[in-house]
C-alpha cells in the first residue's frame, strides 16, 4: 500500500504539490490523472524517494522508500524509460540490476519471457524503438517480483498488440493482490483498465475514489429518446417535472430521470417510441469537467469562443445540437 499524509513540494516560489493526502490500495489498478504541469510526476518521484517532500510524507507499507531493506523486492517502477544504458544489451541491463539487488539470473530470463524481448535480448538497449524500450523499463521493475508496481505512461509507443498486453498485465497484477498505480493521458485506456482513480490539478488532489463513482458525480447524463410523435410525448414527460429538449433531429433529450420511466409516461399515453438510449458522459469528459479549473497550460482560443460542454441548456421547444457523448446504453 502507498500513502500519503500531507503530501506537499515546493520549488521556490513554486507549491508543485500541496498537502496531498490519498491512498493506492492493493488489489485494484488505481490510476492516476491530471493535466500538465498538475503534480503527478514529482509526486511519483517522491514516493520513490527521488524527490524528498518539503513536508508532509509518502510511506510504503507504513515506511518511507529509503529504509526499505530491499527496495526493488517491494516496489517496481517505470518512470522513464530511456534511463538505461544504450550500449548494453536487454539481457545485460537487466542482469547488473538483478546483481545489485541481489536477484538470481533466471529473474532476468523471466522477465524477459514476460514483456516478450527474448529475441532482442541481446541486442544493445540503444537501437530499441520506443515500444521495445517500454517492454525493457517494465521488465525492469516487475525483476524484483514486487508487491507494488508503479508506472507512468506505460503505453507509450506500444503497438495495439502491446496495449492490450500491457492493459491484461496490470489487472493480472492487481488480481494477484498487488498494487498498482499507473498515471497516463490516455482517458480511452485508463477507463478500460482503472478500478480507482487519484486526480491532482494544480497539486490538489481533487478526487479519490472509485472509477464509477468518479464518472458519475463529474458528469451529466440524459435519455435520447425518438418517437414519431415527439411534439404530443414532450409536454407529457415535461409535465413530470424532467428537463426535456428538443433536438434538430426532431430527437429529445431527457434529464433527470431513466429510460424505464419515460417509457411508462409513452406507453399510458398510447404513445409510440422508436429509441430509448441512456447517455452517459466518458471518463474523458468527467475528468474534463472537474479539472477545468486547474489547467495549467491552454492551446488558444479567441476571446468569443467557450469551452464546448455537450449539453444544451434551452428548454425542448427550440431544437437543439449537442456534442454526442462516448458511451451509450441502449434499452432494447
Amino acid at each position: 500500500m502507498i500513502q500519503a499524509t500531507e503530501l506537499t513540494k515546493r520549488y521556490g516560489t513554486r507549491l508543485a504539490v500541496d498537502h496531498a493526502d490519498f491512498t493506492v490500495a492493493p488489489g485494484k489498478v488505481t490510476g492516476f490523472l491530471g493535466p500538465n504541469g498538475a503534480g503527478k510526476s514529482t509526486t511519483m518521484r517522491m514516493i520513490l524517494g527521488l524527490d524528498r517532500p518539503t513536508s508532509g510524507s509518502v510511506t510504503i507499507n507504513g515506511v518511507p522508500y529509503h529504509r526499505l531493506a530491499a527496495p526493488l523486492r517491494e516496489v517496481g517502477a517505470l518512470l522513464d524509460a530511456k534511463a538505461v544504458h544504450g550500449g548494453r544489451s536487454a539481457y545485460n541491463h537487466l542482469l547488473v540490476l538483478a546483481k545489485a539487488n541481489g536477484l538470481p539470473r533466471s529473474r532476468v530470463d523471466a522477465v524477459i519471457d514476460l514483456v516478450g524481448l527474448h529475441s532482442v535480448a541481446g541486442k544493445r538497449s540503444g537501437g530499441f524503438s520506443l515500444g521495445m524500450g517500454q517492454r525493457l523499463g517494465i521488465a525492469a521493475a516487475l525483476l524484483g517480483d514486487p508487491g507494488i508496481v508503479m508506472f507512468d505512461e506505460p503505453v507509450n509507443g506500444l503497438d495495439p498488440e502491446g496495449i492490450l498486453w500491457i492493459r491484461n498485465l496490470m489487472k493480472a497484477l492487481a488480481a494477484e493482490g498487488r498494487t498498482v498505480f499507473v498515471s497516463s493521458h490516455l482517458m480511452s485506456e485508463m477507463a478500460l483498465t482503472a478500478d480507482h482513480l487519484v486526480v491532482i490539478g494544480l497539486g490538489k488532489i481533487l478526487a479519490d475514489e472509485p472509477m464509477a463513482e468518479f464518472i458519475a458525480k463529474n458528469s451529466v447524463s440524459y435519455v435520447r429518446v425518438r418517437s414519431p410523435q415527439p411534439a404530443e410525448l414532450a409536454p407529457k414527460l415535461a409535465l413530470r417535472g424532467w428537463r426535456v429538449e428538443r433536438q434538430a433531429d426532431e430527437s429529445l433529450h431527457v434529464y433527470d430521470t431513466q429510460p424505464a420511466q419515460i417509457g411508462d409516461v409513452a406507453g399510458a399515453e398510447g404513445l409510440w417510441l422508436h429509441e430509448l438510449t441512456l447517455v452517459q458522459s466518458s471518463l474523458e469528459e468527467a475528468f474534463m469537467r472537474l479539472t477545468a479549473g486547474s489547467v495549467e497550460y491552454h492551446a488558444g482560443q479567441s476571446d468569443d469562443q467557450s469551452p464546448p460542454d455537450g449539453f444544451t441548456a434551452a428548454g425542448w421547444g427550440t431544437p437543439q445540437e449537442s456534442q454526442a457523448p462516448q458511451v451509450e446504453e441502449r434499452i432494447q
